[in-house]
């Protein structure tokens, strides 16, 4: 990120994103014809539909009400933005572990630990008000966040593999010969075919490996059969479904992991605004941006959904069609609440068998990882000085590992969150602090 926010810029004014060289088809605050604007958020929709529910059902969460809350989280963020940035919000990878974990302590924890996140996006928020970004940026160099998301991919890898290989905790040639299909379709998507249906192939892969396996019998379709058409999601209020209490576990689990995310919302605003010729981090400005992530954050904790961050898949997609209206991403955030009051649809979810979604998750987790190693590679951070070899290996190791330390009565830091701690402090001690950033062309 250091060729946009050069440690020489010392306001959030200054800062400067090289405008589009190519001639949108629909710009940001251009409204599209009834038909156009159906079928460019139709795509949208299938963009974020397979991680956007995929998220929910590896952390025991309901994926309907990942849907809703994503629909909802997105309008959030565009009246905040002042409807003036195009970006969809889905759930997040980043707490898939963390969340794991809490499954174990009730659903209450689950949510405390989202509304945790959320109140860190506001004092994000509030900070980079106050200080400006380029002090924030200086604090997650590429460096730093390029190894924390390569830790956050390979630490769910077992998680993958058990999904993939596992029935009732023992190998099952079923269940594997399934997810190997349906990574091979995934995979076929993702590299030979193009246009609509090379944007999708999360959701080929999981549409395959679905027939796949009902025609090896390890689908129930009695659930989608008793489904009615209209359901209202089963949301998770405070209150009235579990009596809300703190735990430090929740709050620790979580609070150290926040650091990769909102390195990934500062990346995809930035690159959004190269995309679209805009300067989203000078207007409306990146606080604004971080707090409408935020009040998606606590929508969803308020109603039993996951966190939620911004969309590279959406981002893509406006890349490659040139369509960069705010009324097509609103259209896919309302497709999206109206799909989540689908009964049939919600059972149909609930009916994948773990093999399809392990199967997908084997290339997904992985993307995760090389989308860390690609920070590092794009920003031409350099392994050859040892502060930056230091600082990678030490996050991969201890991040990996599940390095821990316990913190008394309030559980342990580890993992991922300690990882991102030893991170920023060995970016700070060591000399040379400008090699972080990586070199600029």
């Amino acid at each position: 990120m250091k060729n946009i926010f050069d440690s020489q810029t010392n306001s959030q004014e200054e800062v400067v994103i090289p405008e589009t060289t190519t001639k949108p088809v629909l710009d940001v605050h251009e409204r599209p014809n009834p038909g156009m604007w159906l079928t460019f958020s139709i795509q949208h929709v299938f963009a974020m539909f397979g991680a956007t529910i995929l998220v929910p059902m590896l952390i025991g969460l309901n994926p309907s009400v990942a849907l809703l809350t994503s629909g909802l989280g997105t309008l959030a963020y565009l009246a905040i933005t002042k409807g003036k940035i195009p970006i969809y919000l889905g759930s997040s990878f980043a707490f898939i572990t963390p969340f794991i974990a809490l499954a174990e302590k009730g659903v209450g924890a689950q949510m405390l630990g989202c509304l945790v996140i959320g109140i860190a996006y506001v004092v994000m928020a509030l900070i980079v008000r106050g200080v400006g970004i380029e002090k924030i940026v200086k604090l997650l160099p590429p460096v730093v966040t390029g190894p924390i998301v390569i830790v956050i991919g390979l630490s769910l890898a077992p998680t993958a593999v058990n999904m993939a290989t596992l029935n009732t905790g023992h190998f099952d040639w079923g269940y594997t010969l399934v997810a190997i299909f349906t990574l091979a379709i995934t995979i076929f998507f993702t590299n030979y075919v193009k246009g609509f249906f090379g944007l999708i192939p999360v959701l080929m892969g999981i549409i395959f490996g679905y027939l796949a396996a009902a025609s090896a019998g390890l689908v129930d379709f009695s659930a989608v059969r008793a489904a009615n058409w209209f359901a209202v999601p089963n949301i998770v209020v405070p209150f009235k479904d579990y009596v809300p209490e703190f735990s430090w576990a929740a709050v620790t689990a979580v609070i150290f992991v926040v650091i990769a995310p909102i390195s990934e919302h500062v990346g995809n605003v930035t690159l959004l605004g190269k995309i679209t010729g805009k300067n989203f981090i000078k207007d409306p400005g990146l606080d604004k941006s971080l707090l409408g992530d935020a009040t998606a954050i606590g929508i969803s904790s308020m109603l039993g959904g996951v966190p939620n961050t911004t969309y590279g898949e959406n981002i893509g997609v406006m890349a490659l069609t040139r369509v960069y209206s705010v009324f097509v991403i609103a259209g896919a955030a309302i497709l999206a609440i109206a799909f989540s009051f689908c009964g049939k649809i919600s059972a149909v979810i609930m009916s994948i068998p773990n093999a399809v979604m392990g199967g997908v998750s084997l290339l997904l987790f992985g993307v995760i990882a090389s989308g860390g190693l690609r920070m590092l590679i794009d920003n031409k951070v350099n392994l050859s000085v040892n502060r930056n070899l230091v600082i990678v290996a030490t996050i991969l190791t201890i991040g990996i590992g599940g390095f821990g330390i316990p913190i008394g009565i309030y559980g342990s830091i580890h993992g991922v969150g300690l990882a991102a701690i030893a991170g920023v402090i060995l970016q700070q001690i060591l000399p040379k602090k400008e090699a972080g950033f990586g070199e600029v062309s």
